[in-house]
């Protein structure tokens, strides 16, 4: 299946930018050669309050996104001990 993915506007604007240059290569790395192949093994689902969202973890950063049809929806991206907190802001 091909896979399309899409960026919450704050990812681009907010999280990025907070992000070493190291490490978003290795997220980009990621995202291009895991979650694009299959994003439902890629990342495990998310419990409770975020039940329908998963995550996928790269070293200490997490890509917290959904999937809709053929749509990867990144909501947000971050340090793990930030991410959790910050997300509900964006859903």
């Amino acid at each position: 299946m091909n896979w399309e993915v899409l960026y919450h506007p704050d990812v681009v604007k907010y999280d990025l930018p907070e992000i070493p240059n190291n490490i978003q290569t290795r997220l980009k790395k990621a995202i291009e050669l895991r979650l694009f192949i299959d994003p439902v093994l890629s990342g495990g689902p998310l419990r409770k309050d975020l039940k329908g969202y998963r995550k996928m973890r790269v070293g200490d950063y997490r890509i917290i996104y959904r999937i809709e049809k053929n749509f990867i929806i990144i909501l947000i991206i971050g340090h793990r001990k930030k991410v959790y907190s910050r997300v509900f802001q964006r859903i």
